[in-house]
């Protein structure tokens, strides 16, 4: 039987990690596609791969078009790609519904990579989970025939599901990277180097894969300490922004700290036992 033609568009982060991964399960992945030639040529370099930043050129007879692009860009993709009417198309937004993709295809469906990803880092595909979704349910199987060849973390959500994760993923992920730029700045400002915090930052992250992040939360506004908020209160008065960040965080762990201390939620043996390690 003849492998399906994989046409992959885009080429940022996303798609950089699932050539790869693509190309590791031997997919016929036949050609990437990017808006800019640069973006395209790394990446059909790096994977030996068929590339182009023409839309005209985009190869009309593949058989899966996976898209990886920002959500604000695939409407206009989709309506410029020209593809055949028995093609599979597939997205990997976290935030958008499988129906945008109604209007183009009877086949299509979602690939969700739940993971970070940065172009100089690399990581294992199959410990990352993907969440799949069908337009039927014979899509939903040929959808996840392929992503079973990707990963063993495979995960069949709904739209409104999907948008609920990404949304989480954004507390989980986004925001605290950003809180260590600003730890970063605030070490910087006073002759300190980031890489101080780097042991901190992952016993965090590594306690938080053992225990609940209830259990794992430690500092100031856990332990009702007002005399050190206020402290750091006056050391932040000049940035007002920072000040408004610190008191809302630290509003929301003393509040979860009273819900805890009524509901005590534990985490049971079996359960740190069937939860993943970091390292």
């Amino acid at each position: 039987m003849e492998q399906e033609k994989i046409i992959l568009i885009g080429a940022g982060n996303v798609a950089h990690h699932l050539a790869s991964a693509l190309l590791k399960a031997g997919e016929n992945l036949c050609q990437i596609y990017s808006r800019t030639i640069e973006s395209a040529r790394a990446l059909g370099v790096k994977t030996g791969i068929s590339y182009t930043a023409e839309i005209g050129e985009i190869y009309p007879d593949g058989d899966i078009y996976i898209f990886c692009v920002s959500d604000d860009s695939l409407s206009s993709l989709l309506k410029t790609v020209r593809i055949k009417s028995e093609a599979l198309l597939l997205h990997t937004s976290g935030s958008l519904p499988m129906d945008v993709l109604k209007p183009f295809s009877k086949h299509y469906g979602v690939i969700y990579p739940v993971q970070t990803f940065s172009k100089k880092r690399d990581l294992d595909f199959d410990e990352i989970p993907l969440c799949i979704e069908g337009c039927s349910s014979s899509v939903s199987g040929r959808i996840k025939i392929l992503a079973e060849k990707l990963s063993s973390k495979i995960h069949a959500i709904n739209s409104q599901q999907r948008k609920e994760l990404h949304l989480a993923a954004v507390f989980a992920c986004n925001f605290p990277n950003y809180l260590y730029g600003v730890a970063g700045k605030l070490l910087e400002e006073n002759g300190l180097s980031f890489a101080m915090l780097r042991p901190l930052i992952f016993e965090t992250a590594h306690k938080v894969m053992l225990l609940t992040p209830e259990e794992a939360q430690t500092g100031p506004a856990k332990r009702g300490d007002e005399s050190i908020m206020n402290m750091h209160k006056s050391m932040l008065k000049q940035d007002k922004e920072l000040l408004k960040i610190y008191t809302l965080l630290s509003e929301g762990i003393k509040e979860a700290q009273v819900k805890e201390s009524t509901d005590e939620p534990k985490t049971s043996s079996s359960e740190i036992n069937d939860m993943p390690t970091l390292w």
